[in-house]
């Protein structure tokens, strides 16, 4: 990776950390009351048929141009996780050059029904796996891989496997490990309530937690509201599935001295988040000279705190790989 890459993603690694150095750190941000994450018809939505089923897939921008794939987070779908961010301001320059292909894991997008009680739900490889359907929908020969959480982690099993089909990885909170014992008991207790008693106070917390971190009590109001409302909408038995799929995730087997990814990594996270050990972890395990960390100070849920930041470590990023203007 060109040194100046580094350097410049250094630079926006110290200035998360000034406040003297953002004004803007201090203002809060106003987000209508009434704000519902749902999709606003920018993308053209599609069903892809895979080995293990359909799943959706939302296309926005010109298909002839340059692919950048998505994969969401718990308990989000392409919509809640995504479209805010590629509709900031400053992320239309980026727009202009590349078409979003927004996958959403099966059972999981808007008003998605119950899926079948005899459906098995697909392991993390086995999600990674269908983005070879994605790939072959639409004639897509390469792509730049940009998820988060547990997106992220099906990216990087991706990218792990196929290394000739990935340009490049944006990652934001990835876990590279297995679930410990802990994760793995909380987990199962909400997965258990989601499905039996629906979306619980326990499971909202724990969503919370797993997007925002610590202090939300202290955070935008408005914007804490808006996506406990997000997770009460979202079909809790699917998500359970998801949930219970990632909590089974195997250890991605890398290591820096030896298998690692042979793609450009940015690796990011916020500095409350509760996922920073993770993508410190995970750092470790790459390619100094192909790999850029990225923690955001005083925020969590970065593409929604913090987007103005993080669309230009994405532009400084894809510039320096030779893909943006």
């Amino acid at each position: 990776m060109p040194t100046t890459v580094h350097e410049n993603i250094a630079l926006l690694n110290m200035m998360s950390s000034d406040n003297l150095d953002d004004d803007l750190k201090t203002v809060q941000l106003h987000f209508p009351s009434e704000r519902r994450l749902q999709s606003d018809g920018a993308c053209v939505e599609e069903r892809v048929r895979t080995s293990r089923g359909d799943i959706l897939v939302a296309v926005r921008g010109d298909r002839k141009k340059r692919a950048i794939i998505t994969y969401h987070d718990l308990g989000l779908n392409y919509a809640a996780n995504f479209q805010a961010f590629f509709n900031f301001v400053d992320m239309r320059a980026i727009l202009d050059q590349f078409c979003i292909y927004h996958v959403n894991a099966p059972g999981q997008e808007e008003s998605a029904p119950t899926l079948p009680e005899d459906f098995v739900y697909p392991t993390m490889d086995e999600l990674s796996s269908q983005i070879d359907f994605v790939l072959g929908h639409f004639g897509i020969r390469s792509f730049i891989g940009f998820g988060v959480g547990a997106g992220a982690n099906v990216l990087s099993r991706y990218a792990i496997n196929n290394p000739h089909r990935v340009d490049a990885l944006i990652l934001i909170n990835c876990t590279s490990t297995q679930a410990g014992w802990t994760e793995w008991l909380y987990q199962k207790i909400n997965t258990r309530q989601l499905r039996s008693n629906g979306m619980t106070q326990g499971a909202l917390d724990y969503l919370m937690w797993h997007h925002f971190g610590r202090s939300t009590d202290n955070r935008n109001h408005d914007l804490v509201h808006v996506y406990k409302e997000c997770f009460s909408h979202m079909n809790p038995v699917n998500l359970s599935m998801l949930i219970d799929s990632y909590l089974r995730r195997s250890d991605l087997a890398i290591a820096r001295d030896s298998n690692t990814f042979k793609v450009p990594v940015l690796n990011v996270t916020g500095g409350l988040s509760p996922h920073v050990e993770d993508t410190v972890t995970f750092n470790g395990r790459l390619e100094p000279a192909k790999t850029s960390w990225l923690c955001i100070s005083d925020c969590g849920m970065v593409l929604e705190e913090q987007p103005n930041k993080i669309s230009e470590a994405f532009r400084l990023f894809l510039q320096g790989e030779g893909y943006c203007r």
